[in-house]
Protein backbone atom coordinates (compact mmCIF):
# COMPACT_ATOMS: atom_id res chain seq x y z
CA UNK A 1 0.00 0.00 0.00
CA UNK A 2 2.85 2.36 0.68
CA UNK A 3 4.06 1.90 -2.88
CA UNK A 4 0.70 2.92 -4.38
CA UNK A 5 0.35 6.22 -2.48
CA UNK A 6 3.93 7.46 -2.75
CA UNK A 7 4.49 7.39 -6.53
CA UNK A 8 1.94 7.31 -9.35
CA UNK A 9 2.27 4.47 -11.79
CA UNK A 10 1.68 4.55 -15.53
CA UNK A 11 -2.01 3.68 -15.16
CA UNK A 12 -2.64 6.46 -12.64
CA UNK A 13 -2.62 9.99 -14.03
CA UNK A 14 -1.97 12.99 -11.80
CA UNK A 15 -5.18 14.77 -10.76
CA UNK A 16 -3.98 18.26 -11.81
CA UNK A 17 -2.98 17.32 -15.36
CA UNK A 18 -5.74 17.94 -17.90
CA UNK A 19 -5.50 17.87 -21.69
CA UNK A 20 -4.93 21.35 -23.22
CA UNK A 21 -7.52 20.87 -25.98
CA UNK A 22 -10.48 20.43 -23.64
CA UNK A 23 -13.13 23.09 -24.27
CA UNK A 24 -14.91 22.69 -20.95
CA UNK A 25 -18.24 21.60 -22.42
CA UNK A 26 -19.62 18.50 -24.04
CA UNK A 27 -20.59 20.16 -27.36
CA UNK A 28 -18.65 20.08 -30.62
CA UNK A 29 -15.09 21.33 -30.50
CA UNK A 30 -14.62 24.90 -31.83
CA UNK A 31 -10.88 25.05 -31.39
CA UNK A 32 -11.13 27.46 -28.44
CA UNK A 33 -8.53 26.83 -25.78
CA UNK A 34 -9.03 28.62 -22.43
CA UNK A 35 -5.86 30.39 -21.39
CA UNK A 36 -6.59 31.11 -17.75
CA UNK A 37 -7.84 34.16 -15.90
CA UNK A 38 -8.08 37.51 -17.71
CA UNK A 39 -5.65 40.24 -16.70
CA UNK A 40 -7.01 43.14 -14.65
CA UNK A 41 -7.81 46.30 -16.58
CA UNK A 42 -8.84 44.56 -19.77
CA UNK A 43 -12.23 44.95 -21.40
CA UNK A 44 -14.86 44.34 -18.76
CA UNK A 45 -12.30 43.92 -16.00
CA UNK A 46 -11.59 46.16 -13.05
CA UNK A 47 -9.49 49.25 -13.65
CA UNK A 48 -6.26 49.69 -11.73
CA UNK A 49 -6.33 52.35 -9.02
CA UNK A 50 -4.10 55.37 -9.44
CA UNK A 51 -4.29 55.48 -13.23
CA UNK A 52 -4.56 58.60 -15.39
CA UNK A 53 -7.79 59.73 -13.71
CA UNK A 54 -6.72 59.08 -10.13
CA UNK A 55 -7.86 56.37 -7.78
CA UNK A 56 -11.04 54.53 -8.60
CA UNK A 57 -10.62 54.80 -12.39
CA UNK A 58 -12.77 57.95 -12.62
CA UNK A 59 -11.47 60.30 -15.31
CA UNK A 60 -12.99 63.69 -14.55
CA UNK A 61 -16.29 65.32 -13.79
CA UNK A 62 -18.03 66.71 -16.86
CA UNK A 63 -20.70 69.33 -16.31
CA UNK A 64 -23.94 68.98 -18.20
CA UNK A 65 -23.89 71.16 -21.29
CA UNK A 66 -26.52 73.89 -21.46
CA UNK A 67 -28.10 75.20 -24.65
CA UNK A 68 -26.55 78.52 -25.65
CA UNK A 69 -29.74 79.67 -27.34
CA UNK A 70 -31.95 78.85 -24.36
CA UNK A 71 -29.71 80.65 -21.84
CA UNK A 72 -29.35 83.77 -24.01
CA UNK A 73 -33.05 83.55 -24.97
CA UNK A 74 -32.40 83.66 -28.72
CA UNK A 75 -35.66 82.76 -30.47
CA UNK A 76 -34.74 83.21 -34.13
CA UNK A 77 -31.57 81.71 -35.63
CA UNK A 78 -30.94 83.69 -38.79
CA UNK A 79 -29.14 82.21 -41.78
CA UNK A 80 -27.50 85.65 -42.28
CA UNK A 81 -25.69 85.53 -38.91
CA UNK A 82 -22.56 83.87 -40.28
CA UNK A 83 -20.44 84.49 -37.17
CA UNK A 84 -22.91 82.62 -34.98
CA UNK A 85 -23.30 79.76 -37.44
CA UNK A 86 -19.56 79.27 -37.95
CA UNK A 87 -19.25 78.26 -34.30
CA UNK A 88 -21.43 75.24 -35.01
CA UNK A 89 -19.63 74.14 -38.19
CA UNK A 90 -16.42 72.08 -38.00
CA UNK A 91 -13.24 72.87 -39.95
CA UNK A 92 -14.20 70.46 -42.69
CA UNK A 93 -17.63 72.04 -43.08
CA UNK A 94 -19.67 69.47 -41.17
CA UNK A 95 -22.41 70.51 -38.76
CA UNK A 96 -21.24 69.75 -35.22
CA UNK A 97 -23.62 67.33 -33.43
CA UNK A 98 -25.57 68.47 -30.40
CA UNK A 99 -23.85 66.01 -28.06
CA UNK A 100 -20.68 68.03 -28.59
CA UNK A 101 -22.14 71.55 -28.61
CA UNK A 102 -24.78 71.07 -25.92
CA UNK A 103 -27.55 72.71 -27.97
CA UNK A 104 -31.07 71.45 -27.24
CA UNK A 105 -32.99 69.47 -29.86
CA UNK A 106 -35.29 72.23 -31.10
CA UNK A 107 -32.47 74.73 -31.48
CA UNK A 108 -30.24 72.14 -33.16
CA UNK A 109 -32.94 71.60 -35.81
CA UNK A 110 -33.28 75.34 -36.38
CA UNK A 111 -29.50 75.71 -36.39
CA UNK A 112 -28.94 73.01 -39.01
CA UNK A 113 -31.69 74.52 -41.17
CA UNK A 114 -30.06 77.96 -40.95
CA UNK A 115 -26.63 76.50 -41.79
CA UNK A 116 -28.06 74.75 -44.85
CA UNK A 117 -29.81 77.94 -45.99
CA UNK A 118 -26.63 79.99 -45.63
CA UNK A 119 -24.68 77.35 -47.55
CA UNK A 120 -27.17 77.54 -50.41
CA UNK A 121 -26.72 81.29 -50.82
CA UNK A 122 -22.92 80.97 -50.40
CA UNK A 123 -22.54 82.64 -47.01
CA UNK A 124 -21.03 79.47 -45.57
CA UNK A 125 -18.86 76.96 -47.39
CA UNK A 126 -20.08 73.43 -47.98
CA UNK A 127 -16.61 72.00 -47.36
CA UNK A 128 -13.20 73.26 -46.29
CA UNK A 129 -10.59 74.27 -48.84
CA UNK A 130 -7.58 72.04 -49.23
Amino acid sequence: MADETSTPTETQAPAAAAPATTTGHSGPSTGFVPRGPRPAGGPGGPRPAGGPGGPGGRKFFRRKKVCKFCTEKIDQISYRDVRLLQGFVAERGKIVPRRLTGVCTTHQRRLSLAIKQSRNIALLAFAARF
